[in-house]
């Protein structure tokens, strides 16, 4: 599938004719040969974007129209979900039930969402301010948007980057992650067949060191939206400085993962479970850090090594596999650093930190891993490791606890597990992470705002708040005199009528 690059409503391949290959994690299969894109691919794609953005009707269609592209597109996906559920796991890694039950679904209700949300933008109501003329404030879209997303959730998050973009009348250039591209042209592939019109949404695929950087730094681009590590994040800003470029930022977690003596230790095993073996680890939210209070440290430790032994690894299309591989072996090796590094710091594996059985050895597995006595300095317990990996820490009382979760430079999400409401909301006030939830982890709505703290970037994904990163306030102001000389202009000149 060489031409699937999408620029002005046409399939096509890189200027060069150069290529990369795309393959499993699972068996290193061949899935595909990518267009690899540079950065004469990535300024006709901007180009695209802005005559779309200055002159196309996209901007221009009433949110109604806007909204109807959407909701065709989620049609065309949900009659299509079994494939690209497919696509995704063999891509990606992640398993089938993962990307067909949660990823795809989530992703089509975004769009869903959208297509309603972008008609109840608003502004402030219009009013007369100064006594002699009415003020209206007016919310216009942004511009050519770059939408840089990640290789977790490939087209689960190009939804949540384009949606909202799109659907208050912004133009937008889509760079998907080298490593899993695949789904992401069946998305554009599906809002073309619903009736998006030429340039508002163009597809480069490549390299983020060549596109990614030529998105930051053309200044046709007015935004640029990246969810990936703080570390590209850095890079982002630096790039965009140059033009002065708006950003939206999600990037790296590291979240925190706090139960209390009191509450319920069978709910926040299962909690640790699901939050900190979700997609592999290969989460931003991922529950990696255990803050476990000493009294029942030891128990909770037990009953968690007890579940994770039940964990199937395996083939991510078989629906009773639990953990696929990692998305790429070159990150697989980069876990199982953080894995030996853990070691040599003094923690103590509890379990994992073994090959995967003989059968998955050609695969990016990484079996499921938990660390002891991880003090709050290590690297373990500051970095983020996004595979299996988890780490428990202990404390003594709520202060200690606090201040355990709020010591690394992530902001992203937090849990906190109590049956005391006055415990609960005290954590919810205290902790310095965008999402917060109380006995649970993970739950997130396409209604609900997504975003961090600190390092972990600012902006939002998801609900209506994020339609205000999308968009630009203009203060428009009338006067209502017909008056020459007003009651004020002799501050300027001349004397007071």
């Amino acid at each position: 599938m060489p031409d699937v690059m999408f620029v002005r409503g046409e399939w096509i391949g890189a200027a060069s004719g150069a290529t990369f290959e795309v393959r499993s994690p699972f068996d290193g299969a061949l899935l595909s040969a990518v267009p690899k894109g540079s950065r004469e691919d990535a300024r006709g794609a901007i180009d695209a974007a802005r005559e779309a953005f200055d002159r196309g009707p996209w901007p221009r269609l009433p949110p109604r129209a806007r909204g109807e592209v959407f909701l065709r597109a989620a049609s065309i996906l949900q009659g299509r979900l079994p494939e690209i559920a497919r696509i995704e796991s063999r891509n990606q890694g992640k398993t089938i039930k993962q990307a067909a039950d949660a990823d795809l679904p989530f992703a089509i209700d975004n769009l869903i969402f959208y297509a309603g949300a972008g008609r109840t933008l608003e502004a402030k109501s219009s009013n007369e301010f100064t006594g002699e003329g009415t003020t209206i404030f007016r919310r216009e879209p942004v511009g050519v948007i770059a939408s840089i997303t990640p290789w977790n959730y490939p087209i689960m998050m190009a939804v949540w980057k384009i949606a909202p973009a799109l659907i208050v009348g912004n133009t937008v250039v889509l760079k998907p992650a080298s490593w899993t591209p695949l789904s992401s042209i069946e998305l554009v592939r599906a809002l073309d067949e619903a009736g998006l019109p030429k340039g508002a949404l163009n597809l480069v695929t490549g390299p983020g060191d060549v596109v990614g950087d030529e998105l930051c730094r053309n200044p046709k681009v007015d935004l640029a939206s990246l969810t990936g590590d703080t570390q590209t994040g850095r890079k982002v800003m630096e790039a965009a400085s140059g033009t002065v470029k708006r950003l939206q930022l999600e990037l790296g977690g590291k979240a925190p993962f706090i139960v209390f003596e009191d509450a319920d230790l069978a709910a926040a095993v299962e909690g640790a479970m699901v939050g900190g073996f979700v997609n592999g680890g290969q989460d931003c939210t991922a529950a990696t850090r255990l803050i476990l209070h000493k009294a029942i440290r030891a128990r909770f430790v037990q009953h968690l090594v007890d579940r994770i032994k039940t964990i199937r690894m395996g083939n991510p299309l078989e629906r009773s596999t639990d953990l696929g591989p990692l998305v790429h072996p070159r990150h697989r090796d980069r876990v199982l650093e953080f894995v030996e590094g853990g070691r040599q710091e003094g923690a103590n594996v509890v379990i994992g930190a073994t090959p995967p059985p003989a059968p998955l050895a050609s695969g990016a597995f990484v079996t499921p891993t938990v660390f002891d006595q991880v003090t709050p300095d290590m690297r373990i317990a500051q970095q983020e490791i996004f595979g299996p990996v988890l780490g428990v820490l202990e404390f003594s009382d709520f202060d200690e606890a606090m201040e355990i979760a709020n010591s690394v430079e992530y902001g992203l999400a937090a849990s906190a597990w109590t049956k005391d409401v006055h415990t609960a909301l005290r954590a919810a006030h205290a902790l310095r992470f965008g999402d917060v939830w109380i006995n649970d982890h993970l739950p997130l709505g396409s209604e609900t705002p997504h975003g961090g703290f600190k390092q972990s970037g600012f902006g939002k994904d998801l609900g209506s708040d994020s339609l205000n990163d999308y968009t630009v306030v203009k203060n428009i102001y009338i006067d209502l005199t017909g008056q020459a000389r007003k009651g004020w202009h002799y501050t300027v000149y001349g004397d007071p009528a």
